[in-house]
């Protein structure tokens, strides 16, 4: 099989570019696909000869979003559409990640995917805008909406953590944000499971969500990190009021990932291991 993705430099296009070796890969990064430019994307699908198609291109900048969010919407909106309709023009899969910022937050149960979504912010309506226009394209499509992804690779809570543990004794991180952190590893091996899976299936085109386990507070997470890595660095709890930032940030990022494990059979990846994955590359890089 043949898979044709979206991306080049991002964590989620780097995870999937290790697996090239083991199967067929063609990438399009930036030189190649101009996420502003929904035409010239969509043109690159119609002409393909792969089997599937995998998006994973975002505008992530969740801050720059709320004085920016016309860029915002045409990368993590237009453009993901005008794929998917090429897409399904062609009757290819279409795999699209999506966030766990479209929903508002409230309560403490895990999200379904079939809950009322409700964005905060900027960059949650753009990720919104980009899951409404996939499912009108009509084809076989699988969103997959993830949280708190991290990886050796850019620029992710990992990386921040470990730099500043190195550089202090006490850190201060908000602890009543909960979310499961995704290794993007793992967030590649559902990409290419759900894209295998709708190729077999048709009927198992939907919303579906891939996050880490357990579900762990900002902070904990941060303890974990220092824990893993051998960093004496003090993890002092605050909330979030104490940590104001443009865009409000969703206080409950649990998602319920029982629907994607039952139609594709991952189970939900335990992001700890992953973690130390993280770490190893580090030190090896």
């Amino acid at each position: 099989m043949k898979y044709l993705v979206f991306g080049g430099t991002g964590q989620l296009a780097r995870e999937l570019a290790r697996r090239a070796q083991a199967m067929s890969l063609q990438f399009c990064d930036r030189s190649l696909a101009d996420f502003t430019d929904p035409a010239a994307c969509a043109a690159l699908v119609a002409q393909t000869d792969a089997d599937a198609v995998i998006n994973a291109v975002a505008y992530t900048a969740v801050d720059k979003a709320e004085t920016d969010e016309a860029t915002a919407q045409l990368v993590n909106g237009t453009t993901p559409g005008a794929l998917a309709r090429a897409a399904a023009a062609r009757g290819l899969p279409f795999v699209h990640i999506s966030s766990d910022y479209v929903f508002d937050g409230a309560g403490t149960r895990p999200f379904l995917p079939d809950d009322s979504t409700a964005p905060l912010g900027a960059y949650g309506r753009s990720k919104r805008a980009g899951e409404v226009a996939v499912q009108a394209a009509g084809g076989r499509y699988a969103i997959l909406r993830s949280s708190w992804v991290v990886s050796a690779h850019g620029h992710n809570f990992v990386k921040t953590m470990l730099r500043l543990g190195k550089q202090r004794s006490v850190l201060a991180v908000v602890a009543d944000q909960v979310g499961g952190p995704t290794p993007a590893a793992a967030l590649a091996d559902a990409c290419l499971a759900a894209a295998a899976g709708l190729l077999r299936d048709a009927a198992l085109a939907g919303i579906y969500h891939v996050s880490g386990a357990p579900d762990v507070s900002w902070a904990d997470f941060a303890r974990e990190i220092f824990a893993q890595a051998g960093l004496d660095c003090l993890v002092e709890d605050i909330p979030s009021q104490a940590y104001p930032t443009p865009a409000l940030r969703p206080k409950n990022s649990r998602l319920d990932n029982g629907s994607f494990e039952r139609a594709f059979g991952l189970t939900r990846p335990d992001w700890r291991i992953g973690l130390k994955d993280i770490l190893r590359d580090l030190e090896q890089s």
